[in-house]
């Protein structure tokens, strides 16, 4: 059974003991840290803006989902990681 990711809706992955939150766009996928570093809520659980920005379903602050840096500059930046898809599947480059 085939699973498909709806475009901009978040979704958790786990990889070698990291929490990754990972999003479809209209183009490719993103992969960025799960935990806000603001208060460490799971940014898997918020949500996709207009600008492309995964948004902190806690307080609200934004993260480019390319770069992972927060808009406000507020708090650090997520880290970030590449993304292949092939025809053999999706593989998030994870350092351990």
């Amino acid at each position: 059974m085939e699973t498909v990711l709806a475009i901009n809706q978040p979704r958790l992955l786990v990889a070698s003991g990291k929490r990754i939150c990972l999003v479809r766009t209209q183009d490719r996928l993103l992969a960025v840290s799960d935990k806000c570093p603001h208060n460490g809520e799971s940014l898997s659980k918020g949500r996709v803006n207009y600008l492309g920005e995964i948004v902190c379903p806690w307080h609200g602050q934004r993260f480019n989902l390319v770069t992972g840096r927060e808009s406000g500059e507020q708090s650090p930046d997520l880290e970030t990681f590449p993304v292949r898809v092939d025809e053999e599947g999706v593989f998030v480059s994870v350092e351990s």
